[in-house]
């Protein structure tokens, strides 16, 4: 079997919802999903979600190989762009062809994917994250309630920038689980937006009042030493590693003890996840794995790890065109026994709906206000000095 070619698709998903945190986010709830189908000469057709970026520099360290070989050719993507290095949006194109290697594999040997990966279980316990920084308390408590009808029993708000107003939203969260706990866990994410001094005493606001899980990349995220001071001086959990693009990135964060809860992006696709998890697992420290709205394959490889905490699950359908065969049940992710990694494309349906969208707006989450790290006040007239 050789790789032959490949297509790549837009589609989008409409989250229903504004969906962003403290550096913005997407008000019309529409962002758009790039696919790639990664085809073969024995009819064998890859599914990647997550990223199209650099893919057309990437493919030649694929072409004419036998995708069975995914992790000798996961580093042969990393090699075919070691000059320009393959940091930020590249990952993301190297991550979805990842996907789509292994979604191949798994097709081939008949299996669903998590169980080639050697789990034992189908079930990856999760836990809520509504992008919630949008929404007034009536949505953020309907939001968090739907998904405690799913069983779930830990819930995740975007904030940094009023501790009021998180503590009172915390709240909300907390109410809306009770129902499946007595005490649900609670997580606060920060997408980076204080320095070290501000994070310390932000959390220890909160602290007094709510008792908080973790706080997520509360620093920038190469900060490994900033990320230790902070970890020493609250109770909560540092959780940080979402945007790190490379195994390698993570050796400052593990020398220094900067990070309690080690976190991947999921867009950054299976393999990555798999050689941070051991990294983690060497150290004795949980992995999670953050937006599997961008890469739903990654749960496959949670299952497979004995390492792993729990998943982000960021809503409760699918893109448009896209079905996912796994269901979100009992607090996790239910995967199923399609073979391969679960997701299949209905081309007709996409290309006669098409709908723009983007997580890139000015005024989106992708965006790092200028006074990020650089307010003493936190309130809207320092936004106004962007």
């Amino acid at each position: 079997m050789r790789i032959t070619g490949y297509r790549a698709l837009r589609t989008f998903r409409n989250w229903g919802r504004p969906v962003g945190d403290v550096n913005g986010f997407i008000a019309s709830g529409v962002t758009e999903v790039p696919i790639v189908l990664l085809e073969t000469d024995e009819g064998v057709t890859g599914v990647g979600v997550g990223s199209t970026s650099d893919i057309d520099r990437l493919f030649p360290a694929l072409e004419g190989e036998d995708p069975r070989g995914v992790t000798a050719l996961y580093d042969r993507m990393l090699a075919r762009v070691f000059k320009s290095g393959h940091g930020g949006a590249t990952f993301g194109g190297i991550g979805t062809l990842d996907m789509a290697l292994w979604d191949i594999k798994a097709k081939i040997a008949g299996e669903p994917l998590w169980r080639l990966l050697g789990a034992r279980d189908r079930f990856v316990p999760g836990y809520a994250s509504g992008l919630d920084i949008a929404l007034d308390d009536e949505a953020l408590a309907a939001f968090y309630g739907s998904m405690a009808e799913r069983g779930f029993t830990s819930g995740k708000l975007k904030g940094g920038a009023d501790v009021d107003a998180d503590v009172r939203r915390l709240g909300i969260i907390s109410d809306a689980l009770r129902g499946n706990t007595a005490r649900p866990a609670l997580m606060l994410d920060a997408n980076e937006s204080w320095n070290l001094k501000q994070a310390v005493r932000y959390v220890a606001a909160v602290e007094e009042r709510v008792d908080l899980t973790w706080v997520e990349e509360p620093l920038r995220r190469w900060d490994a030493a900033g990320h230790a001071r902070l970890s020493s001086s609250i109770r909560a959990a540092v959780a940080t590693g979402e945007n790190l693009t490379g195994l390698e990135q993570y050796a400052p964060l593990f020398d220094h003890r900067g990070v309690d809860v080690v976190q991947a992006g999921a867009v950054w696709g299976i393999t990555h996840f798999l050689r941070v998890a051991v990294a983690a697992h060497s150290r004795d420290l949980p992995v999670s794995p953050v937006g599997l709205t961008s890469n739903p394959a990654v749960a496959h490889a949670a299952a497979g790890v004995p390492n792993h905490l729990s998943a982000e699950v960021q809503d409760l359908g699918t893109p448009f065109g896209l079905s996912v065969d796994e269901v979100l049940a009992d607090g996790g992710i239910v995967l199923g026994d399609r073979p391969g990694a679960g997701v299949e494309v209905d081309e007709a349906a996409i290309a006669a709906n098409e709908t723009s969208g983007t997580w890139l707006s000015v005024d989106g989450p992708h965006v790092r206000s200028q006074r990020a790290g650089l307010r003493l006040v936190p309130d809207d007239a320092a936004e106004r000095v962007n």
